[in-house]
């Protein structure tokens, strides 16, 4: 296969699981962070903004140690689950988040995503 189109594969595939871990992601949460995003919370983006990052470091992890596209979806089915795994235990544990993220509390939400990014570095380093 062409290097070109095997980039172009990747490059698609990639977007299409990030575009997949935004929807199941912001359908998880007990809050629109789209919306609180466009009238300017910024701990609703800090907060999506580290999971995005955290997943992506993962799914590029993937990226660069699977052999074959099979592999790098089951990879990023798993990188997914963890994220929102996460989430849900960390949310569980500061047991305001919803509340937090809705008040504008940029430093909760800056905490949220500072988490995501680390757990996606973890979870990226754990595939190789």
């Amino acid at each position: 296969m062409p290097a070109i189109l095997n980039y172009l594969i990747h490059l698609l595939l990639a977007a299409v699981l990030l575009a997949v871990f935004f929807k199941a992601y912001t359908s998880w949460t007990p809050f629109n962070e789209v919306l609180l995003i466009r009238q300017g919370n910024l701990a609703a983006a800090l907060s999506l903004g580290g999971a995005l990052i955290g997943f992506s470091i993962t799914i590029g992890s993937a990226l660069v140690h699977t052999a074959d596209y099979r592999e790098f979806v089951m990879w990023a089915a798993g990188a997914m689950i963890v994220q929102m795994l996460a989430y849900a235990v960390t949310t569980r544990l500061l047991n305001m988040a919803k509340d937090q993220i809705e008040g504008n509390n940029a430093a909760f939400g800056g905490l949220l995503g500072a988490i995501s990014i680390s757990i996606g570095v973890i979870n990226g380093a754990c595939i190789s």
